[in-house]
Protein backbone atom coordinates (compact mmCIF):
# COMPACT_ATOMS: atom_id res chain seq x y z
CA UNK A 1 0.00 0.00 0.00
CA UNK A 2 1.61 3.51 -1.19
CA UNK A 3 0.97 6.49 0.95
CA UNK A 4 0.20 9.89 -0.96
CA UNK A 5 2.53 12.73 0.36
CA UNK A 6 -0.08 15.68 1.24
CA UNK A 7 0.27 19.36 -1.05
CA UNK A 8 2.96 21.09 0.02
CA UNK A 9 4.91 18.46 1.53
CA UNK A 10 8.78 17.51 1.13
CA UNK A 11 9.19 15.06 -1.70
CA UNK A 12 11.31 12.32 -1.21
CA UNK A 13 15.15 11.94 -0.52
CA UNK A 14 15.47 10.65 -4.20
CA UNK A 15 12.72 13.35 -5.97
CA UNK A 16 14.76 15.95 -3.83
CA UNK A 17 17.89 14.76 -5.11
CA UNK A 18 16.80 14.74 -8.93
CA UNK A 19 14.87 18.16 -8.56
CA UNK A 20 17.95 19.74 -7.15
CA UNK A 21 20.41 18.45 -9.76
CA UNK A 22 18.22 19.70 -12.49
CA UNK A 23 18.18 22.78 -10.99
CA UNK A 24 22.03 22.96 -11.05
CA UNK A 25 21.74 21.97 -14.35
CA UNK A 26 19.48 24.69 -15.54
CA UNK A 27 21.44 27.33 -13.66
CA UNK A 28 25.09 26.34 -15.64
CA UNK A 29 22.84 25.80 -18.97
CA UNK A 30 21.53 29.49 -19.03
CA UNK A 31 24.58 30.68 -16.96
CA UNK A 32 22.26 31.88 -14.38
CA UNK A 33 23.50 32.90 -10.88
CA UNK A 34 21.96 31.39 -7.66
CA UNK A 35 20.91 35.00 -6.75
CA UNK A 36 18.76 35.95 -9.94
CA UNK A 37 17.13 32.47 -9.33
CA UNK A 38 16.21 33.89 -5.86
CA UNK A 39 15.12 36.64 -6.94
CA UNK A 40 12.76 35.09 -9.87
CA UNK A 41 11.62 32.38 -7.47
CA UNK A 42 10.78 34.97 -4.92
CA UNK A 43 12.47 33.28 -2.03
CA UNK A 44 15.28 34.37 -0.09
CA UNK A 45 19.47 33.32 -1.34
CA UNK A 46 20.06 31.43 1.56
CA UNK A 47 16.67 29.42 0.81
CA UNK A 48 17.81 28.64 -2.20
CA UNK A 49 21.58 27.43 -1.37
CA UNK A 50 20.02 25.12 1.74
CA UNK A 51 17.61 23.56 -0.87
CA UNK A 52 20.50 22.96 -3.26
CA UNK A 53 23.22 21.41 -0.72
CA UNK A 54 20.31 19.29 0.49
CA UNK A 55 20.19 21.03 3.69
CA UNK A 56 16.52 22.26 3.43
CA UNK A 57 13.24 20.14 2.06
CA UNK A 58 12.09 21.22 -0.62
CA UNK A 59 8.58 21.23 -0.90
CA UNK A 60 5.78 21.42 -4.03
CA UNK A 61 5.28 24.94 -3.30
CA UNK A 62 8.84 25.77 -3.50
CA UNK A 63 9.30 23.42 -6.62
CA UNK A 64 6.41 25.15 -7.96
CA UNK A 65 7.75 28.64 -7.61
CA UNK A 66 11.26 26.81 -8.95
CA UNK A 67 9.72 25.87 -12.13
CA UNK A 68 7.45 29.27 -12.83
CA UNK A 69 11.07 30.94 -12.22
CA UNK A 70 12.69 28.43 -14.94
CA UNK A 71 10.25 27.90 -17.02
CA UNK A 72 10.73 24.02 -17.01
CA UNK A 73 9.04 21.17 -15.28
CA UNK A 74 10.87 20.43 -12.56
CA UNK A 75 8.33 16.96 -11.57
CA UNK A 76 9.01 14.96 -14.76
CA UNK A 77 11.01 12.80 -16.50
CA UNK A 78 13.32 15.85 -17.74
CA UNK A 79 14.24 13.13 -20.94
CA UNK A 80 10.51 13.98 -21.65
CA UNK A 81 11.37 17.86 -22.09
CA UNK A 82 12.17 19.97 -25.16
CA UNK A 83 15.86 21.80 -23.94
CA UNK A 84 15.09 24.83 -22.71
CA UNK A 85 15.39 28.16 -24.14
CA UNK A 86 17.85 30.36 -22.11
CA UNK A 87 15.85 33.02 -23.72
CA UNK A 88 12.63 31.91 -21.94
CA UNK A 89 14.40 33.23 -18.32
CA UNK A 90 15.30 36.45 -20.06
CA UNK A 91 18.52 36.80 -18.15
CA UNK A 92 21.85 37.75 -19.00
CA UNK A 93 24.73 35.71 -18.55
CA UNK A 94 26.12 35.59 -15.17
CA UNK A 95 29.52 37.39 -15.83
CA UNK A 96 28.06 40.06 -16.76
CA UNK A 97 25.67 40.25 -13.92
CA UNK A 98 22.87 38.17 -14.38
CA UNK A 99 20.08 40.75 -14.76
CA UNK A 100 17.01 40.34 -16.06
CA UNK A 101 15.53 43.02 -18.93
CA UNK A 102 12.63 45.16 -16.40
CA UNK A 103 16.12 45.41 -14.12
CA UNK A 104 17.59 47.32 -16.68
CA UNK A 105 15.29 48.63 -19.20
CA UNK A 106 16.13 52.36 -17.80
CA UNK A 107 19.37 52.01 -19.59
CA UNK A 108 17.94 51.94 -22.86
CA UNK A 109 18.30 54.68 -25.17
CA UNK A 110 20.23 57.08 -27.09
CA UNK A 111 23.24 58.95 -25.27
CA UNK A 112 25.28 62.06 -25.60
CA UNK A 113 28.86 60.82 -25.34
CA UNK A 114 32.00 62.77 -24.05
CA UNK A 115 35.47 61.97 -23.37
CA UNK A 116 38.72 64.42 -23.48
CA UNK A 117 39.72 64.22 -27.53
CA UNK A 118 43.19 62.36 -28.00
CA UNK A 119 44.67 65.21 -29.89
CA UNK A 120 44.87 67.30 -26.73
CA UNK A 121 44.48 71.28 -26.31
CA UNK A 122 41.40 70.83 -24.21
CA UNK A 123 39.67 69.45 -27.19
CA UNK A 124 36.19 67.27 -26.38
CA UNK A 125 35.55 64.34 -28.52
CA UNK A 126 31.55 63.53 -28.65
CA UNK A 127 29.63 60.75 -30.21
CA UNK A 128 26.50 58.98 -29.77
CA UNK A 129 25.98 55.80 -27.88
CA UNK A 130 22.98 53.41 -28.37
CA UNK A 131 22.11 50.78 -25.70
CA UNK A 132 19.53 48.37 -26.41
CA UNK A 133 18.19 44.70 -25.89
CA UNK A 134 19.83 42.48 -27.66
CA UNK A 135 16.47 39.68 -27.25
CA UNK A 136 18.45 36.97 -29.05
CA UNK A 137 21.64 36.75 -26.98
CA UNK A 138 19.31 38.43 -23.60
CA UNK A 139 22.06 40.96 -22.47
CA UNK A 140 21.70 44.79 -22.95
CA UNK A 141 24.07 45.68 -25.56
CA UNK A 142 25.65 49.37 -26.87
CA UNK A 143 26.86 50.68 -30.01
CA UNK A 144 28.71 54.10 -31.09
CA UNK A 145 27.22 55.97 -33.77
CA UNK A 146 28.09 59.78 -35.18
CA UNK A 147 31.69 59.07 -34.73
CA UNK A 148 34.05 61.05 -37.35
CA UNK A 149 36.57 58.51 -36.73
CA UNK A 150 33.84 55.78 -37.97
CA UNK A 151 37.03 53.00 -38.53
CA UNK A 152 37.22 53.08 -34.59
CA UNK A 153 33.76 52.63 -33.62
CA UNK A 154 33.26 50.57 -30.63
CA UNK A 155 30.27 48.04 -29.62
CA UNK A 156 29.73 45.22 -27.12
CA UNK A 157 28.20 44.24 -24.09
CA UNK A 158 26.43 46.06 -21.22
CA UNK A 159 27.76 44.31 -17.89
CA UNK A 160 25.36 45.26 -14.45
CA UNK A 161 26.54 43.47 -11.44
CA UNK A 162 24.41 43.97 -8.68
CA UNK A 163 27.15 43.76 -5.88
CA UNK A 164 28.44 47.02 -6.92
CA UNK A 165 25.86 48.89 -8.82
CA UNK A 166 28.76 50.00 -11.34
CA UNK A 167 27.63 49.86 -15.28
CA UNK A 168 30.28 48.14 -17.66
CA UNK A 169 30.40 49.05 -20.96
CA UNK A 170 32.66 46.09 -22.05
CA UNK A 171 34.30 45.43 -25.62
CA UNK A 172 36.09 42.52 -26.68
CA UNK A 173 37.52 41.89 -29.66
CA UNK A 174 39.85 39.01 -30.05
CA UNK A 175 41.26 38.81 -26.88
CA UNK A 176 41.38 43.33 -27.34
CA UNK A 177 39.06 44.79 -24.57
CA UNK A 178 38.17 48.08 -23.84
CA UNK A 179 36.30 49.22 -21.14
CA UNK A 180 34.16 52.10 -19.48
CA UNK A 181 32.98 51.93 -15.59
CA UNK A 182 30.35 54.34 -15.01
CA UNK A 183 29.07 54.66 -11.21
CA UNK A 184 24.92 55.14 -10.20
CA UNK A 185 23.12 57.73 -12.57
CA UNK A 186 22.60 61.23 -11.42
CA UNK A 187 18.68 62.24 -11.07
CA UNK A 188 18.94 63.22 -14.53
CA UNK A 189 19.96 60.46 -15.76
CA UNK A 190 23.55 61.85 -16.35
CA UNK A 191 26.62 58.51 -16.10
CA UNK A 192 29.76 59.33 -15.20
CA UNK A 193 33.24 57.30 -15.20
CA UNK A 194 36.31 56.27 -16.71
CA UNK A 195 37.53 55.16 -19.84
CA UNK A 196 40.54 52.23 -20.60
CA UNK A 197 41.51 51.88 -23.82
CA UNK A 198 44.50 52.34 -26.15
CA UNK A 199 45.70 55.28 -28.09
CA UNK A 200 47.15 54.91 -31.33
CA UNK A 201 50.75 56.52 -31.51
CA UNK A 202 53.18 56.51 -34.54
CA UNK A 203 53.53 54.44 -36.59
CA UNK A 204 52.11 50.71 -35.02
CA UNK A 205 52.62 52.16 -31.48
CA UNK A 206 49.53 51.93 -29.02
CA UNK A 207 49.87 52.99 -25.31
CA UNK A 208 47.11 52.30 -22.42
CA UNK A 209 45.49 55.27 -21.39
CA UNK A 210 42.46 56.23 -19.14
CA UNK A 211 40.41 59.37 -19.18
CA UNK A 212 37.14 60.42 -17.81
CA UNK A 213 34.02 59.85 -19.73
CA UNK A 214 30.35 61.05 -19.12
CA UNK A 215 26.58 60.00 -20.73
CA UNK A 216 23.86 61.99 -20.62
CA UNK A 217 20.29 61.01 -21.60
CA UNK A 218 19.87 62.54 -25.23
CA UNK A 219 16.67 65.06 -25.65
CA UNK A 220 14.25 64.40 -28.77
CA UNK A 221 14.15 68.08 -29.20
CA UNK A 222 17.27 69.08 -29.21
CA UNK A 223 20.49 67.67 -31.82
CA UNK A 224 23.56 67.86 -29.76
CA UNK A 225 26.86 68.47 -31.80
CA UNK A 226 29.39 65.40 -32.47
CA UNK A 227 32.49 65.15 -33.49
CA UNK A 228 35.52 67.11 -32.41
CA UNK A 229 34.93 69.66 -29.81
CA UNK A 230 37.85 72.28 -29.63
CA UNK A 231 37.96 75.33 -27.27
CA UNK A 232 35.65 78.33 -28.70
CA UNK A 233 33.24 76.00 -29.74
CA UNK A 234 29.73 76.40 -28.61
CA UNK A 235 29.03 73.34 -27.03
CA UNK A 236 32.51 73.45 -25.47
CA UNK A 237 31.43 75.00 -21.98
CA UNK A 238 28.71 72.39 -21.85
CA UNK A 239 31.03 69.53 -22.69
CA UNK A 240 33.24 70.44 -20.81
CA UNK A 241 31.36 71.05 -17.43
CA UNK A 242 29.60 67.31 -17.93
CA UNK A 243 33.26 65.89 -17.78
CA UNK A 244 34.40 68.37 -14.93
CA UNK A 245 32.16 66.79 -13.12
CA UNK A 246 32.89 63.25 -13.29
CA UNK A 247 35.77 63.78 -11.27
CA UNK A 248 34.97 67.17 -9.07
CA UNK A 249 31.94 64.62 -7.34
CA UNK A 250 34.06 61.69 -7.01
CA UNK A 251 32.77 59.22 -9.74
CA UNK A 252 35.72 58.77 -10.50
CA UNK A 253 39.97 59.31 -9.70
CA UNK A 254 42.89 59.10 -10.68
CA UNK A 255 45.85 57.59 -8.45
CA UNK A 256 49.23 58.52 -8.65
CA UNK A 257 52.32 57.96 -6.63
Amino acid sequence: MSISRPAGSAPADADHSRVASRVLEELARRRMSRASLAAAAKLSLSTVEKILSGRRAMTLTTIVRLEDALQVRLREDPSSEKPPSIMTAGFAPDELGGYGRPAVAWLEGAYLTVRPSFSGSGAIYAYRTNISWNAERSVLTFREAERSDSDFTQFGDVAVPHQSGHIYLVTNRHGQHRLAIFGRPTITGELHGLLTTLQAGRGSQLTPVSMPIAMQPMNSQRQPEFGRIAVGNAAHAAYGALLRRTISDHFAQFVTF
